[in-house]
């Protein structure tokens, strides 16, 4: 896998994961094992939240589980093509209130796209792909995953093997470069 240095600059110094992260979608369709994938996991869990309340979930189905196909259908048909190939589809959700009162959270969006980026730093640190993406249905996540009215739904993940961009439908592969 490229690394973001590697075609872009920063116009100030940053740290070199910073710079090299970037969301490729070519993955090799290879499993990525439990200890591999909770690792991102792990890094989401320490990421900084209003009051340290952690308001973000993620729900997850991993490449030949029952779960797969669910969240797999839940991508709208322009996002089926290069994420048939991930490791495991990752969906986050945020609590809209608080546990301790039940208070309205409001940066629970912005508390859980903070685990996010945790989450993609560490799986990029991994030699791991994490795309995020917003094309897939919303509400149907709801009622499939059967989430509660309190969370609200943010956002999907693909995360795999780095594989060949040649795996890529065309105008999707001429698209995916570091910017």
């Amino acid at each position: 896998m490229i690394k973001g240095s590697e075609i872009r600059k920063a116009d100030f110094p940053i740290e070199p994961p910073l710079l090299d992260r970037w969301s490729p979608q070519a993955m090799s369709g290879e499993e990525i094992s439990r200890g591999e994938l909770m690792q991102p996991f792990q890094a989401a869990r320490g990421a900084p939240s209003s009051f340290n309340a952690q308001q973000w979930r993620a729900l997850y189905g991993r490449r030949g589980t029952e779960h797969w196909t669910t969240f797999f259908e839940l991508l709208v048909e322009g996002n089926r093509s290069w994420p048939k190939n991930a490791a495991v589809l990752v969906l986050f959700i945020s609590r809209k209130t608080f546990d301790y009162n039940n208070e309205p959270s409001i940066t629970h969006s912005y508390d859980t796209g903070a685990a996010w980026e945790n989450f993609a730093l560490q799986g990029f640190q991994q030699n791991l792909v994490v795309h995020g993406m917003e094309g897939f249905d919303y509400e149907r996540a709801r009622i499939e995953l059967r989430i509660p009215d309190e969370f609200q739904v943010e956002a999907m993940a693909a995360v795999g093997r780095p594989g060949a961009k040649d795996l890529l439908p065309g105008k999707t592969a001429k698209a995916r470069e570091p910017k």
